[in-house]
């Protein structure tokens, strides 16, 4: 995978308008209760990127480069990627009622997305925002590549291509944050390592528990169905993971030389299978990150 020019800027190339809802292959997707809630889930951490946006806002909020490009780009898509798997979701699954359901997400993970859990450097930040975009854009390039609907293999496909633009800005940031705070490699690592291995991101629990609430009213939410509903995502999903796409995205912030960064590739390429367990094959965890101090 090519990841470019770090300061590429790029721009969105796409709409909701442009997706052909129309044309979705019901028969492909309808009886698929495992990829529903994949993609419900999915809808409601997308949608939700005003709230994140606004930590990052606070956290960088002296930094005016950082800060436009987080309200005027990075927000602005991933509300649209919200968007798509919303209207996705409904079309699919007509009869979900997906407003009660993400006012039932918003209202427990509202309370736990906070400014106060991003990592204890700006450049750390930067590192911990690379590992969130690396899961985004391997999570969507896997569900591309496994859809058999096509309405859903150019949706993802489209997502997955903004995220992969969206590590190239980020992990521009954390060049220019590392000149100046100067970070350990050892940092660096280990912010990247604690991110990855964060295995109950709050975000997936909540976005899942609410839509097994609205489908089961009468049903009583245990932990245990969300772990049921984690490892057959894993199961579904982890021949089909593109470790070398991840592999290669999570070394960059290291800044190895060639022979060094062979002797990573076993321990990143077991980070990079973190990400099937880590989001139960929903691979964001776009508002958190592990605090690591340099």
């Amino acid at each position: 995978m090519a990841l470019g020019s770090p300061g590429d800027e790029g721009g969105p190339s796409w709409s909701v308008d442009d997706i052909p809802y129309h044309a979705l292959a019901y028969d492909r997707v309808r009886d698929d209760q495992r990829l529903f809630h994949i993609l419900a889930s999915a809808s409601f951490i997308e949608i939700t990127s005003d709230l994140y946006t606004r930590n990052l806002i606070e956290f960088f909020q002296d930094d005016g480069e950082v800060v436009e490009w987080l309200e005027r780009r990075w927000e602005r898509e991933e509300l649209q990627h919200g968007a798509a798997l919303k209207r996705y979701v409904q079309t699919a699954w007509p009869n979900f009622d997906w407003e009660a359901a993400y006012r039932l997400f918003f209202a427990e993970y509202s309370q736990c997305c906070t400014v106060e859990q991003l990592a204890g450097t700006r450049a750390l930040e930067m590192a911990a925002r690379c590992v969130v975009e690396t899961g985004t854009a391997t999570f969507y390039r896997m569900m591309s590549d496994l859809s058999r609907e096509p309405v859903l293999k150019r949706l993802a496909a489209e997502i997955s291509a903004d995220e992969v633009r969206h590590y190239k800005h980020f992990y521009r940031y954390f060049l220019r944050y590392r000149a100046l705070e100067q970070p350990s490699r050892f940092a660096i690592l280990r912010t990247l390592l604690n991110r990855a291995a964060e295995v109950e991101a709050e975000d997936a629990f909540y976005a899942f528990k609410a839509v097994f609430g609205v489908c089961n009213p009468h049903t009583e939410f245990q932990s245990s169905d969300y772990v049921a509903y984690r490892d057959g995502a894993v199961q579904l999903t982890k021949r089909h993971f593109p470790h070398a796409m991840a592999v290669k995205m999570l070394l960059k912030p290291l800044d190895l030389n060639p022979m060094v960064g062979r002797a990573m590739l076993p321990a990143a390429t077991s980070a990079a299978r973190l990400f099937l367990h880590s989001w139960g094959g929903r691979t964001t965890t776009k508002g958190r990150s592990s605090r690591s101090d340099a």
